[in-house]
């Protein structure tokens, strides 16, 4: 018996196939892009291919993300701060606070030791400081979206991105470029611009951070500038898990067991 968990985001479309003791087979992250039903499709066809079994050998398949009620033959489509909720707890079981950063949006989660949801948090509509906003600057700085994770290093800290509306930021970042201000101060003042916006996020779901276990989902994870921008403003260490973008994925191959085998 096999359950399916895909996560249709902006950038990314993953999958993650488990069996019948919840552990994980094999796992799948493509680009969504403009035609997302074939993402869904190929995701669906590699994590099957990998695992070596057929489509008619998956029990129950669940979905979610922003294109989750595309996916057919679904058990059923469930939201993304539930996904990650359930994916993160599986995964690291003493989180109180996840941090997800996603193609567009960010969000705060608060857990409960059981891993429910108790509180979130989501920016609004802007795209500032999601994984949108980066492929913006790594354009306006001619890099590969890779080469940001490192490129901050040895940054003084001297550069303030004022505005993370993405347009204006990338106008901001021209001009420093103009100015002849070494890159690595301009990824460090955007990394620090976006965990400024982000501890507002974290903060609105818990004022007091203290003693509370934090971690990070969603492809932006992958950028550890980022995460040791966050892990300084938020004073604490982030645990981020070795697959950080399939964690909502997880989460709804997770449920696909529960609710085929009626457990919840």
């Amino acid at each position: 018996m096999y359950y399916l968990g895909i996560d249709i985001g902006s950038l990314s479309c993953d999958a993650v196939l488990i069996d019948e003791n919840r552990q994980i087979l094999s796992t799948s992250v493509v680009p969504t892009g403009a035609k997302n039903q074939e993402a869904i499709e190929r995701v669906r066809q590699e994590v099957m291919t990998i695992s070596n079994i057929s489509k008619n050998q998956i029990q129950a398949t669940v979905s979610t993300g922003y294109g989750r009620e595309r996916v057919d033959d679904r058990l059923s489509a469930v939201t993304e701060i539930t996904c990650h909720a359930k994916g993160i707890h599986a995964l690291l079981p003493n989180i109180q606070i996840l941090i997800d950063i996603g193609g567009q949006d960010s969000k705060a989660i608060r857990l409960n030791h059981n891993g429910r949801v108790l509180d979130f948090a989501m920016n609004d509509k802007c795209a500032a400081g999601t994984g949108r906003f980066l492929e913006a600057m790594a354009r306006a700085l001619q890099v590969d979206i890779e080469e940001l994770s490192s490129m901050d290093q040895g940054g003084s800290e001297s550069i303030t991105i004022s505005s993370m509306c993405t347009v204006f930021a990338e106008s901001e970042v021209v001009s420093l470029i103009a100015n002849g201000t070494a890159v690595n101060e301009i990824v460090n003042g955007l990394n620090r611009a976006i965990s400024s916006r982000t501890l507002g996020l974290v903060k609105r779901i818990a004022p007091d951070l203290d003693g509370l276990n934090i971690a990070m989902s969603g492809g932006v994870a992958h950028n550890k500038g980022v995460v040791n921008a966050l892990s300084k403003i938020l004073k604490t260490d982030i645990q981020v898990p070795k697959q950080p973008d399939t964690v909502g994925a997880l989460g709804a191959a997770l449920i696909a067991y529960e609710r085929a085998e009626g457990l919840r």
